[in-house]
C-alpha cells in the first residue's frame, strides 16, 4: 500500500469518527487489507463497498474512499501490471463500470503529487489553470464541474470566515458542493497550524466531513513514500 495513501485513509477514518462520536477502526483495519491485497481493481471496489454496506454510519466516506482505492492503485497496483495496462480494452471497460464512482478529490490527490514531483508549492491557481485547464477549450467539462470554484478564486485573498459563508450559500446542485469547503480550505492554507483548523471546524456546516477531508489532503501531501 502507497504510503501516502496509507496515511490519508488512516487520518481521514481517525478524523471523522472522532468528530462524528463513531467507531470505525474494525472498518480500517478491513480496508486496508482490502487495499493491500493482490485482488483485481473491481474485486477490491466490491470488497470496498461491503465495508460500507455494513456499516452505514461511515457511508459519508465511501466515495472519497474510492478516490482513495483508486490513486493506490495508481501509485501501488500498476507496478505489477502491463506497461500499457491503462490503455487496454480491459481498464477502459474498468472506467466505464466506474463512471459515477468518486469524487472531485481524486484530481486533488494527483494533483498535490504532482507539486511534490515538481517540487513546487500547491495553489488554487495552478491547480486549476495548469493541472485542470480549465481554461483550455478541450477541458470545458472541467470548466463547468469547477465553475463555482473558478467563480470565487478571488476567496484565496479574503479569509476562512467569507470561504465558509460562500460555501454555505452554495445551490445544493453545485457538482463541488461537497467539496468546496475543504478544498478551499486547503489551498487558502496548505501549511495549516492547530488554530487554523480548530477555525475550519468551527466555521464549517459538517465538521465530521469537511475536517476529515482537510486533515487526509494534509497527511497525503505531508507523508513521504
Amino acid at each position: 500500500m502507497d504510503l501516502k495513501v496509507k496515511a490519508a485513509l488512516e487520518s481521514f477514518f481517525n478524523t471523522f469518527s472522532a468528530l462524528e462520536g463513531v467507531s470505525s477502526q474494525k472498518e480500517l483495519n478491513t480496508l486496508s487489507d482490502v487495499f493491500e491485497s493482490d485482488k483485481d481493481f473491481m474485486s477490491k471496489v466490491e470488497a470496498m463497498d461491503e465495508v460500507f454496506d455494513s456499516s452505514p454510519k461511515l457511508d459519508a466516506l465511501r466515495e472519497v474512499t474510492f478516490d482513495l482505492l483508486l490513486t493506490n492503485f495508481f501509485a501501488e497496483d500498476t507496478k505489477k501490471l502491463d506497461e500499457d495496462y491503462l490503455e487496454s480494452k480491459e481498464w477502459e471497460e474498468i472506467e466505464n463500470q466506474t463512471m459515477d464512482r468518486g469524487t472531485e478529490v481524486l484530481n486533488l490527490l494527483l494533483y498535490i503529487k504532482e507539486c511534490e514531483d515538481e517540487e513546487i508549492t500547491p495553489s488554487l491557481e495552478d491547480y486549476l489553470k495548469e493541472f485542470l485547464l480549465v481554461e483550455e477549450d478541450e477541458f470545458q467539462d472541467e470548466h463547468r464541474i469547477y465553475e463555482d470554484i473558478i467563480a470565487n478564486q478571488i476567496l484565496m485573498d479574503s479569509d476562512l470566515k467569507e470561504i465558509a459563508k460562500v460555501s454555505q450559500k452554495l445551490s445544493p446542485d453545485s457538482e463541488v458542493k461537497d467539496i468546496f469547503y475543504p478544498l478551499m480550505g486547503y489551498f487558502f492554507n496548505v501549511n495549516p497550524n492547530e488554530a487554523y483548523i480548530k477555525e475550519f471546524k468551527q466555521l464549517s456546516e459538517d465538521a465530521p466531513y469537511d475536517t476529515a477531508i482537510l486533515e487526509m489532503l494534509l497527511a497525503y501531501a505531508t507523508t513521504k513514500n
